[in-house]
């Protein structure tokens, strides 16, 4: 193998790029190593080449680089991670590289972080059921395996904690309904009912990259996790390299290990934010709101990585989370993803000033997957659609009551007002640490239609009824 150039000719610096001139063959994702005046040396990775001229991302700070001392070397090579089934349990950065107090991990092999295409006839449709122990998302919004469903959050609201019941109760949940499963088929227990989480934090602090990791090992989860940490102080580059690190992991893990891995990316805002300063600094002409006019195919890049393949029994199912900037949906964040995603779960503001947790808006909220009632129970469907049928009354009636009063209801209206109050205090709002069964939530959701008189469950059939109304 030839030796490899070192370039000197480094022209400008703009915040974290180098351009780099009369380079011999440049390509895009190409890596590089960067060599500062003091010897010490840093990575980075080719954004733009065109005509010997290489735009270069540099993988850290760029704070008193000198440009007449620092020279580049291209690496002929895209950016990889070495993987293995040795990162379960450990905590590594942006870059891939292991912080926890561990010993070091040897890769099985290495991967190119970008990913590759999956052919769309290769994909299967997802139908098996994840149960999160959250009802609203249970029963009203089911998260099926290999598919995106991302949270639209708001700033200040506990996405986090959200984050971290999920991560915790879908590891047990998910790996003993695998069990169940492979218990009832003919054939015996294989790799493939293994349950993961890989978890990717982006631009936290240190009290929230410290709360995730003790949320894991103080719940067992760990074990059966790989952590990326990100915090806000550290280098911009990572926020846009992390996911990318995270869902190679997760490939790894699903394709290679026959894995069922969830995971959970948090918070996409300040990846977006991250990839539209670098744009800036890129020079590139702003789309909405500053944003990258490339930002929806940059999203499906990393989105659609999640999925079902034929002739794997592995899957991979994401949780994408963000913080929507100034409570607007229509933002370019959640608008983008609402349209490569299968539906999102949205928070609401009013809930968490109502002391309810989760505070998820049941009315903004959608998934356009559903699971098979073989999966869960032959009454989840017709209850789902009643429920949310009956809120919509309640909140509508609540609306009328203060404008016209509630003396002006009549019987039926007052039912409805009472079904809203009792549907938020029973079904939506529950414990940061409960974990329920999805039985559970079917049966509190009848117990709540039992304050409507029957002539008002037009959603569900009459043998259900008389089946599971006791």
């Amino acid at each position: 193998m030839p030796a490899l150039t070192w370039y000197t000719n480094i022209t400008e610096l703009y915040g974290p790029l180098l351009i780099v001139e009369s380079v011999e063959s440049p390509t895009y994702e190409e890596l590089v190593t960067i060599e500062l005046g003091d010897g010490s040396q840093r990575q980075g990775r080719v954004l733009e080449a065109h005509r010997g001229k290489a735009v270069v991302q540099v993988f850290g700070s760029t704070t008193g680089l000198d440009l007449e001392k620092t020279k580049v070397r291209f690496l002929g090579k895209t950016a990889q991670m070495s993987v293995t089934k040795q990162l379960l349990g450990r905590t590594l950065s942006g870059l891939g590289e292991v912080i926890d107090d561990g010993p070091a991990v040897i890769g099985e092999e290495e991967r190119d972080i970008n990913g590759s295409a999956t052919n769309p006839f290769a994909r299967k449709v997802p139908s098996d059921f994840i149960q999160t122990g959250i009802s609203t998302i249970d029963v009203l919004n089911t998260l099926i395996r290999g598919q995106k469903l991302p949270i639209f959050s708001l700033s200040g609201l506990p996405h986090n904690k959200v984050a971290a019941q999920i991560a915790r109760q879908a590891t047990v949940v998910s790996h003993q309904q695998s069990e169940s499963v492979s218990s009832r088929s003919s054939s015996s227990k294989s790799a493939a009912d293994d349950f993961a989480i890989v978890f990717g934090a982006m631009g936290v602090t240190s009290a929230e990259a410290h709360y995730f990791r003790r949320e894991l090992e103080d719940t067992g989860a760990l074990g059966r996790s790989v952590l990326f940490l990100n915090q806000a102080d550290d280098p911009v580059i990572e926020r846009i390299l992390l996911p990318r690190m995270a869902l190679t992991t997760a490939e790894y893990l699903a394709f290679t290990h026959h894995m069922h891995v969830l995971v959970i990316l948090t918070d996409m805002t300040n990846y977006a934010n991250a990839l539209r300063e670098i744009s800036a600094a890129r020079k590139e002409i702003p789309g909405r709101r500053g944003y990258p006019g490339y930002m929806y195919t940059d999203l499906a890049s990393l989105y659609e990585r999640a999925g079902c393949v034929e002739g794997s029994d592995g899957s991979i199912t994401q949780i994408p989370i963000l913080t929507m900037p100034d409570d607007d949906k229509t933002h370019p964040i959640p608008d983008l993803t609402g349209y490569i995603t299968e539906g999102q779960i949205a928070f609401a503001r009013e809930l968490h000033h109502k002391d309810m947790y989760p505070p998820v808006d049941v009315l903004a909220s959608l998934s356009r997957l559903k699971v098979s009632e073989e999966k869960t129970r032959d009454d989840h469907h017709a209850m789902a659609n009643q429920l949310f049928a009956a809120y919509a009354k309640g909140k509508e009636v609540r609306e009328l009551a203060q404008i016209l009063g509630e003396a002006s209801l009549s019987v039926v209206d007052n039912q409805y007002l009472v079904f809203a109050k009792s549907f938020e205090e029973r079904f939506i709002c529950q414990g940061e640490n409960e974990n329920r069964q999805i039985f559970d939530s079917l049966q509190i959701g009848w117990e709540l239609l039992k304050i409507l008189p029957q002539t008002e469950l037009k959603r569900i059939k009459p043998d259900i009824i008389a089946k599971y109304m006791k």
